[in-house]
């Protein structure tokens, strides 16, 4: 079972890998600083436990110890417990869930990893919102897409937003870069994937009916500038979602939680 260490002293240094997560310049969910994984909440927590990313401490409030009485059973890890004003000091702001659990980073995975076995995978370019990051990887992890590849200029989904909006699922849908981008695209192609970029060109054939392969690797950009036209060369083909007249464009993690879903119902 965790020990149960009582923090009455916000300045306590065995709590300092949750300490000021609101400044910016001290952040240790940066990899340039601790790169430390962050959840937050009992159920991002309990999904961490249950995860690859190994926590090496918790920091929470009386209450959420015992409601995580059950998935810590054998875990040796501490639990430090506070108040919440006490807690609010630690990390710099009132955190309504009451509890953080932290863990290191564990080495990066490959795309040859993450893609064996996969159907469905999901490519990213240019997404650099955390919150639509969290939202891609629940998506993700609901409607059967088995992994998430990163291209260029792509934010880091173990920010501690992504990792809350996600709730918990960045730590469980596997996730890897793409080397070498565009061209290692081809790699995917080897592999059997039909590559589909997605696009709201109103000339391109419906997601639906272009969407034939076995298994298929849905390439999306960012809201605004989208695709490149040096990515959308390396695919297979272009693909829409259908819109109704004058609308431009999808929030990038609701269009590919419509082509999971594509996915999942054409399968």
């Amino acid at each position: 079972m965790a020990e149960v260490i009582d923090i009455d002293d916000p300045s306590d240094p065995r709590v300092d890998d949750f300490r000021d997560l609101a400044s910016a310049d001290r952040r240790p969910d940066l990899p340039g600083r601790k790169g430390l994984v962050i959840a937050e909440g009992v159920v991002v927590v309990q999904r961490m436990l249950d995860s690859r990313f190994r926590p090496s401490g918790l920091l929470g409030v009386a209450r959420r110890y015992e409601q995580l009485t059950e998935d810590l059973a054998g875990v040796d890890v501490p639990y430090y417990r506070a108040s919440a004003d006490v807690m609010a000091e630690i990390v710099g702001f009132h955190l309504n869930r009451g509890v953080l659990a932290v863990a290191r980073r564990p080495p990066e995975l490959t795309m040859d990893e993450v893609t064996e076995g996969a159907r469905t995978v999901a490519v990213l370019e240019g997404v650099n919102d955390h919150e639509n990051l969290g939202s891609m990887f629940r998506n993700a992890a609901g409607l059967g897409a088995e992994a998430i590849l990163f291209g260029d200029r792509c934010a880091d989904p173990l920010y501690r937003r992504a990792v809350r909006v996600s709730m918990g699922h960045v730590l469980r849908v596997p996730f890897a870069p793409v080397p070498d981008w565009p061209g290692g695209l081809e790699v995917l192609r080897r592999k059997g994937f039909q590559i589909i970029a997605l696009t709201p060109n109103p000339k391109a054939p419906n997601l639906a009916t272009a969407m034939t392969g076995e298994r298929v690797a849905l390439l999306l950009g960012a809201e605004g500038p989208g695709l490149t036209e040096e990515a959308m060369r390396a695919t297979d083909v272009l693909a829409r979602i259908p819109m109704s007249p004058g609308t431009d464009s999808l929030n990038v993690a609701t269009a590919a939680a419509m082509a999971f879903y594509e996915r999942v119902r054409t399968s």
